[in-house]
C-alpha cells in the first residue's frame, strides 16, 4: 500500500493550528447591528418571526447601542417605526419624527465610540408600503422620490448621522443625496449604499418587524433574483456617484454576488445578512436540529469568506461575544 506524502490534514490536528492558518476571520468592528426603534410604546415590543429581537423604545435603543459601542461593534444602523404613514411617508422628514429623534439620541449616547448609521427609505413611513412616492397610476416614481431622499438625507445629517444607507434602490439615489449631502456643508456624511438589493422571498420577518403595510411587491425597483451581472453594474454606477460602501442583500443566497460586486469595486463592501436568513437559524435551532451558537459562527464566516468586508446582523452583538470567547 502507498500512503500520501501531502498531507493537509497535519495543518488541522489542533485548534492552535487552525487558528493559525485560517484565512478568513470575523470580528466584532466587522459586524453592524440593525435595530429598530418603534414611535409610541414603553416597553420594548417583541418580533414574534425574529425570536430575541425587538422594537426599540427610544431609552432601550440608548442602551443597545451603549452596548454595542462597548463591545466595540463596526456601527448601528436606525430604522423608524412610526405610529402613523401617509401617502408620501412624511413622518421621515419630520425632524421630531421617530427615526430622526433616534439618530440624535444615539449619536448623544455613544459619540465617535460607535458609528451611527440610518437607513434612508421610505417603506416604513408610507401608509402603501413602497420605497418611494406613487404616481397617478400607483407605480412607484423614481425621480420624484429622488427629491424626497435628498431631504431625508438632510434630516439624517441635521440628526447627527455618520452614514446614510439608501435601501429604494431608485435609479440616480446616491448621487442626488451626495449632492444634496455637499450642498449642504454636510460633507463628511458618508453613503453605504444598497447597491444590489434583490427582490428577496427571505424579507418577511423584517416586514413584521417595520409593520409594513406593503401592497403588490417590489419587483420593479429592487433586483431580479436572477441577475448577477447587473448586481455588479448597479454597485460600480454607486462608486460612480459618490458611494462610500456598497452593499449586497440578502446575503446567503446571493453569496456569488458579494464576490463579484468585491473582484470589480474599490471601495468596502457590505452584506446584509438578513431577517429570514436569521429566523430560519433561530427555528432550526429552537427545534434542537442544528447546533445554534454554531450555525451563527459559520453563517458570519461564510459571508465574510464570500467577500464582505462588513456585515450587517442581528445577531452583532451576541457574535461579538462569542468570538472574544473563541480568542
Amino acid at each position: 500500500m502507498e500512503f500520501p506524502v501531502v498531507r493537509p490534514r497535519r495543518l488541522r490536528r489542533t485548534p492552535a493550528l487552525r487558528r493559525m492558518v485560517a484565512e478568513t476571520h470575523v470580528r466584532p468592528e466587522q459586524l453592524i447591528l440593525p435595530v429598530f426603534v418603534r414611535e409610541g410604546v414603553s416597553e420594548p415590543v417583541p418580533i414574534g418571526s425574529m425570536p430575541g429581537v425587538v422594537q426599540h423604545t427610544r431609552d432601550s435603543l440608548k442602551k443597545a447601542a451603549a452596548e454595542a459601542a462597548q463591545l466595540g461593534l463596526g456601527g448601528i444602523m436606525l430604522f423608524g417605526v412610526p405610529e402613523t404613514k401617509d401617502a408620501v411617508g412624511s413622518g421621515a422628514l419630520d425632524p421630531n419624527g421617530i427615526l430622526n429623534v433616534a439618530i440624535a439620541d444615539v449619536v448623544a449616547e455613544v459619540g465617535d465610540a460607535l458609528p451611527v448609521m440610518s437607513d434612508l427609505c421610505l417603506d416604513e413611513f408610507t401608509d402603501h408600503g413602497h420605497c418611494g412616492v406613487l404616481d397617478d397610476d400607483g407605480a412607484v416614481d423614481n425621480d420624484a422620490t429622488l427629491e424626497v431622499y435628498a431631504q431625508m438625507a438632510l434630516a439624517h445629517a441635521e440628526a447627527g448621522v455618520a452614514l446614510v444607507g439608501p435601501s429604494g434602490m431608485m435609479d440616480g439615489q446616491v448621487g442626488v443625496i451626495r449632492e444634496a449631502l455637499d450642498a449642504a456643508d454636510h460633507t463628511d456624511v458618508a453613503i453605504l449604499a444598497y447597491s444590489a438589493k434583490y427582490a428577496s422571498a427571505f424579507y418577511g420577518p423584517f416586514r413584521e418587524a417595520v409593520d409594513s403595510t406593503l401592497q403588490g411587491d417590489r419587483r420593479t425597483y429592487q433586483q431580479d433574483p436572477a441577475n448577477a451581472l447587473e448586481g455588479v453594474r448597479e454597485a460600480l454606477l454607486d462608486v460612480a456617484e459618490g458611494a462610500d460602501l456598497v452593499m449586497v442583500k440578502p446575503a446567503l443566497a446571493y453569496l456569488d454576488v458579494i464576490r463579484q460586486v468585491r473582484d470589480a469595486v474599490d471601495v468596502p463592501v457590505a452584506a446584509y445578512n438578513i431577517s429570514g436568513e436569521y429566523a430560519m437559524v433561530e427555528a432550526a435551532a429552537a427545534n434542537g436540529w442544528i447546533d445554534r451558537e454554531a450555525a451563527i459562527l459559520e453563517t458570519l464566516l461564510s459571508i465574510r469568506r464570500a467577500g464582505a468586508d462588513v456585515i450587517l446582523t442581528y445577531w452583532a452583538a451576541e457574535a461579538a461575544g462569542l468570538l472574544r470567547g473563541q480568542g
